[in-house]
Formats: C-alpha cells, structure tokens, sequence
C-alpha cells in the first residue's frame, strides 16, 4: 500500500487550547498556520507549536532545522513576528536557566573567548569568500548610496576611515579585524599601519595572504584584554557583540588604554532595543557562542568617565539588505558546499541569515556606529556620511 505525505492541516490541532492560542497570536502578526501566503507558516510535523511555547526561538528554531515547520519566505515571517512584539507575550518557562545563566556568569572570559571563533569564524575561508563581499567583510554594509552588496561595504569602510579622519602614517588597532578588509582598505587608501585583533586562527591565516601583499598590516591571534599598544586611532566593527555585559567596562578601560590623548575611537556593533534581556537562545547555540548584544545605555555607561561619546549612527535598516544579499550568495553557492555541510547546516544557516533580516527589518535589533574621544575633540566634531 502506497504512504502519501499527510496534509498540512493534520499538524494543526483546533482542539488543543495551546494551539488555538498561537493562532490568535498568529493572526495579530498577519500570519496564518498553514495558510497560503509567502510568509504562512507550515506544519511538516506533530508538536511545533507546543516547542516553540515551551522553549522559544531555541525550540522554534531546531524543529526548522529538523525540516518540521516552513515559511516560504522566511525572512518576511520573522519580519511580521518581530514587528507585532509576539515574543513578548510569550513565557518560555524552560529558558529560566538560560536567562540565569546569562545574568549571573561571565560567559564572555579571557579562557571562553575563543569558542566563537572555533564554532563560527573558522568553518572555512572558502564558504565566507562564497557567501560575502570580494573584501570578505562580515559587518553590515552601508547601502545610502550603493547598488550592490561590494559597493555597500567598501562605502561602509570609507565611511570609517573617513569618520576616524584617517591621515597617512597613522598607526591604527582594529579590534576583532575579521578577515582584514577594514585594515586592507585603511591601508590602500589612506596610507595607515594597521595591526588587527581575532581570535580565529581561519582568520589569521587568511591575513598572512594580505601581509604578503606588501600592505603595512598585522594580524595577532591575540584577545583584546592582552594588547597594550598604543594607537593612534582604534576601530571595532562588529566585535563587541562578543564581549558581554560584564566585560563592558573592561573592553572600554582597554580601548582607553590603547588610544592616544588625541585619538579617536570607532565602535562599530549591533544594539538591542531593551537592557537586560537575555540572549537570543538560538543564536547562542548554534551561530554565536557567548554572544550578547548592548543596549545603548550599557555602551554609554561602560564608557562614562573614560571616553566622550562624539557621535552616534544608526543604520541598522541596512543589515536588513545586507542580510539578504548574503542569503542570495549562499542559496546560489550552496551546490559547491552541500556535500562538506549536512541538510541541517543548510537549514540552521538559512534560518540564521533570514530570522536576523526580519528583525533587523521589524527595527528590533539596531546598528550603532559611536565615535569616541578621550577628552573631547577642540571646537566638536563633525559627522560625516
């Protein structure tokens, strides 16, 4: 006797009071269980909804990659979840822990520093290269003016240069340099010395290609709490991400350290809407190990006394196009890494890429650009864009 897939609808329960409560909630996002727009959600599987009540984004997030629920349009299902605030009226009551754990360790020391490179940064050159830019820039790109996803992100790196007001012969810190492209392009042109931070050995062995080219750069497999050089400028972009609420005031004691009197500083990073929420659990899973995004007061606060906040720049509606033009690179280069990943990489990545664009596109997470100085920049300082 021939097995036919069941429909849809047997995944979906009227009876069950659980159930009928997502899809009241569902509907004030615009989204329907196994309904027929893009952004519908359907179920492949008994027991989707009950997990995702019971442990949030961590239960939603793993029946995706087991293949048990879809959306067709993801990123756009996210987009409207996040925009109605429908994780707020959820109690995840298996997440106590996590929360606690979040609250009350140090999830981000010296000796833990480098797990998110091994979990994350060092799944190989070759899928990075496929999936970003040709400068292998893994930062939001700028889009003002821009058409293409290299043309964002060499605007991004100018307007850094042009922000820290980069002159020739400067020594520069980047901490957290990634795959160098900040370094590489501060040094083409603008003519700096850079030396950059990682704690990915993928990354440092990329970076000898860039010092061989004969540019004036330096990669250290090195944490930042070590360094003691001083700088004449300094850039983080998209690191402080990784350093946790209980590592803030440190971070910045470093960064005070390291700049010269008159100096400035660039602090490039991901932001959240509301201080003392926990970390995403799924995220914290399965992408960044540790990792914890600032609320603007907590990036404030860490900088008290130590720095003058110059400026502040958001434009975090541009990781939501940056996002999307990753995910358009890796479903076009996915043939030439499906037999290294498994189907549930596959999935965990794609869901990884287009749950961020929706939130970044509900406006629920930010992109903040400060400019620091030790002691205040004579007559002020001038934004550029």
């Amino acid at each position: 006797m021939q097995n036919f897939p069941l429909p849809h609808t047997a995944f979906f329960d009227e009876t069950s009071s659980s159930q009928r409560f997502v899809a009241s909630l569902l509907e004030k996002a615009d989204i329907q269980i196994n309904g027929d727009r893009p952004w519908d959600i359907q179920l492949n599987a008994h027991g989707v909804i009950e997990d995702a009540l019971a442990r949030g984004n961590l239960g939603l997030g793993e029946r995706y990659m087991d293949g048990d629920w879809d959306a067709e349009h993801l990123d756009e299902f996210f987009f409207k979840l996040m925009r109605a605030r429908l994780p707020d009226q959820v109690n995840h009551s298996k997440l106590v822990f996590h929360h606690l754990k979040t609250r009350l360790v140090n999830l981000q020391t010296a000796k833990r520093a480098f797990q998110v490179g091994e979990a994350h940064y060092d799944l190989g050159n070759d899928f990075y290269a496929a999936m970003l830019d040709k400068r292998m820039t893994y930062t939001c790109g700028y889009w003002k003016d821009a058409q293409t996803l290299d043309e964002a992100q060499e605007a991004k790196l100018d307007l850094i240069c042009r922000k820290l007001e980069l002159k020739p012969g400067m020594r520069v810190l980047d901490i957290g340099c990634g795959w160098g492209s900040f370094m590489a392009y501060a040094a083409e042109y603008y003519g700096v010395e850079c030396v950059g931070l990682t704690i990915s050995k993928e990354q440092t062995e990329y970076g000898k290609q860039l010092m061989q080219s004969g540019l004036p750069v330096e990669f250290r497999l090195k944490d930042y709490r070590d360094e003691t050089e001083q700088f004449d400028r300094i850039v983080s972009v998209g690191m402080f991400e990784h350093v946790g609420r209980k590592n803030y005031r440190e971070y910045m004691k470093v960064a005070n350290r390291c700049l010269k009197d008159d100096g400035l500083f660039l602090l490039h990073t991901i932001g959240k809407n509301v201080r003392n929420t926990s970390p995403d659990p799924w995220i914290d899973k399965y992408i960044f190990p540790n990792g914890e995004l600032p609320a603007l007061a907590q990036v404030t606060n860490a900088a008290e006394s130590l720095f003058v906040v110059e400026d502040v720049h958001n434009f975090g509606a541009d990781y939501d196009r940056t996002l999307m033009a990753w995910h358009k690179n890796f479903e076009d280069r996915w043939p030439q890494f499906k037999d290294q990943f498994s189907e549930r990489f596959y999935r965990m990545w794609r869901y990884y890429l287009l749950s961020c664009a929706g939130a970044f596109r509900a406006r629920d997470i930010q992109l903040w650009q400060f400019v620091l100085s030790k002691k205040g920049v004579t007559g002020g300082y001038e934004r550029v864009s």
